[in-house]
């Protein structure tokens, strides 16, 4: 698949301080945008209200594209984009199997049907026979990729990327970004990565926006 995300003339206001100036920004499938900026300037706010959360404490306006649909007045769980965030918010009460299966449409029917996507899913994660796993033995790693498979599952069209690798060690950083950049890449979904380090924009490979409020 391959989509496109675009905004279209946003701003965004604190307390009558403009954080966000007018953008306009088309972000192409298979490519990351990242947004970098000190703390405070709105990175994190801009992704809110492109994914329809954003606390009306913000003044924001301007409109959303996801594909060639506006999604700016729709709830957010039908702007079809995926949101993957610094805790990997794994439900602690359900097996990874369970997880997974959270995410998945309801298009998607019968149990023999759904345990095979998310089997298959899994393997192609190095994480075969998970399913009945607890989250609480599993390690920062792999806790990080079930919380980006669960949000494929829900098949989105366009992600957004909120510090995801913020909380892993230097070396599974590295495992989690080539892993997280190669399935944006293989399904050709544009994203855009909110970040304070550098090297995640380096290896995101694409644009970047930078906001000093």
């Amino acid at each position: 698949m391959s989509g496109l995300l675009r905004l279209a003339s946003v701003e965004i206001a604190l307390a009558g301080r403009l954080l966000v100036p007018t953008l306009d920004l088309a972000v192409e499938g298979g490519e990351v945008v990242t947004i970098m900026g000190p703390s405070g300037v709105g990175k994190s706010t801009l992704l809110a209200f492109i994914g329809g959360t954003v606390d009306p404490v913000f003044s924001a306006r301007g409109r959303v594209y996801v594909g060639e649909t506006e999604v700016t007045r729709l709830p957010p769980e039908r702007r079809r984009l995926g949101i993957l965030f610094q805790d990997d918010l794994l439900f602690p009460h359900l097996s990874v199997g369970g997880n997974l299966a959270f995410g998945l449409p309801p298009a998607i029917r019968g149990k023999r049907q759904r345990a095979r996507r998310i089997e298959t899913a899994l393997a192609g994660a190095g994480l075969a026979g998970f399913a009945p796993r607890d989250p609480a033995t599993l390690s920062g790693g792999q806790r990080a990729r079930i919380a980006l498979l669960r949000t494929l599952l829900a098949e989105p069209q366009a992600l957004l990327l909120d510090e995801p690798f913020g909380k892993l060690d230097t070396a599974l950083r590295e495992e989690f970004r080539r892993f997280v950049f190669g399935l944006i890449a293989a399904r050709r979904l544009p994203a855009l990565l909110v970040t304070h380090d550098g090297a995640d924009a380096e290896a995101a490979g694409g644009r970047i926006l930078r906001l000093d409020g």
